[in-house]
């Protein structure tokens, strides 16, 4: 972990309890005078304190410097992702916050169970947890669509993923890119595009939604 978040971190002291506690002094066996880094997530600072006070049930921080870091990937990426089972998205959702993944909105498609809730609290625990492994300093925005045609009047420029011999390549400096859930496309949703803006990867195999979404966003971002 290379930091540990904290929603005041940057003021002058911290006391840490319950969870945030247990993962100091047990899991990571720190002791006074120990150096931290922690991170509000709001800003790009990185924020260094000093452990004076450690017990069994408290310790407490003081603020010794911080320090501008912006940890995040050189091309910004927002995915329109038409909804599929909540547990698939979650196994899934860490690697795209690692790779740098700047906003997922999620979309109920034609084709997407409606019965699928998305449960942002649970999702915002894992990318908070994801983003202490990886480093990333600012968390990962989600959002929410109700149909496609909605989104894509708010993000007119979006490319669809779909089966194209229009190949998914560098050269296209993609912003926004909408990919479907299982079943693919519905043909009303495919026409809401122009040709030329329906991409496809240069693969023979069939992929569920949530390895397109990874194999996308690792060709764009990394």
């Amino acid at each position: 972990m290379l930091y540990l978040y904290h929603k005041e971190a940057g003021t002058s002291q911290l006391t840490l309890e319950g969870d945030e506690h247990r993962y100091i002094f047990k899991v990571r066996r720190h002791k006074e005078d120990d150096t931290l880094y922690l991170r509000n997530l709001e800003d790009a600072l990185l924020y260094r304190y000093l452990i004076t006070y450690l017990d069994k049930r408290s310790v407490i921080l003081e603020l010794q410097e911080s320090q501008t870091l912006e940890v995040k990937a050189k091309t910004a990426l927002h995915i329109g992702w038409c909804v599929i089972d909540p547990k698939n998205i979650e196994k899934v959702l860490p690697s795209l916050n690692e790779m740098g993944v700047e906003k997922i909105t999620f979309i109920y498609c034609k084709r997407s169970q409606k019965s699928f809730k998305i449960d942002f609290k649970r999702l915002e625990k894992i990318l908070l947890n994801s983003s202490q492994q990886s480093g990333r300093s600012e968390m990962m925005h989600l959002d929410l669509a109700d149909d496609l045609e909605t989104f894509l009047h708010q993000y007119p420029q979006s490319k669809m993923l779909n089966f194209s011999v229009n190949r998914l390549a560098e050269e296209h400096k993609i912003e926004t890119i909408v990919i479907g859930c299982e079943g693919g496309f519905h043909e009303d949703e495919v026409a809401l595009f122009k040709e030329d803006a329906i991409l496809g990867l240069d693969t023979p195999l069939v992929l569920k939604s949530e390895s397109a979404v990874c194999g996308v966003a690792s060709k764009i971002l990394l």
